[in-house]
């Protein structure tokens, strides 16, 4: 039976994978949002998903192999967990609340959560830190995204408006 770290990097990024892609309504609104012409087409955004929350949840186990004692480990669950809070807020601000500009905010603490796991993971296993490389290339290539939907389609406006 798998030891209790690697159950635990493995339901990261599960839920991480599970929420972003239940959180990910590509309706109406979405589609007719103007995009950039270097966007990859939707269907790629799943697959490369699972491939870096994989890459990220093999970083874990190791840095957690590699953590000599108890402070280390707090280190790298407070590193994950951070960075589960700021990966999780976005697909909502983006899609369900339709306000790419708020996203667009929030994805610099995202790419700020993920550059800390690059770093701060080092320590304990290089290979580990080396792992979050790709998710810190994807999310700057998102944020980079995010930024030219905002400029291709702002001001947005809140979802509900009083009166």
């Amino acid at each position: 039976m798998p030891e209790t770290h690697i159950i635990a990097a493995i339901a990261w990024a599960i839920l991480l994978g599970g929420a972003g892609g239940a959180l990910t309504t590509i309706g109406v609104w979405y589609r007719n949002l103007k995009k950039p012409s270097w966007q990859p087409p939707d269907w790629l955004f799943g697959p490369a998903w699972t491939v870096i929350l994989g890459l990220a949840a093999w970083a874990a186990v190791l840095a957690w192999e590699g953590a000599a004692d108890t402070d280390g480990r707090r280190t790298i669950i407070i590193l994950y967990a951070v960075n589960f809070v700021g990966h999780f807020l976005w697909s909502p601000l983006f899609f369900t609340l339709r306000r790419p500009d708020w996203a667009l905010v929030e994805v610099v603490f995202l790419w700020a959560s993920v550059l800390a796991l690059c770093i701060g993971l080092a320590p304990y296993s290089v290979l580990a830190s080396w792992l979050i490389v790709p998710y810190l290339a994807w999310v700057s290539f998102a944020g980079l995204l995010n930024l030219a939907i905002v400029r291709l389609n702002g001001p947005f406006r809140p979802k509900f408006r009083k009166g």
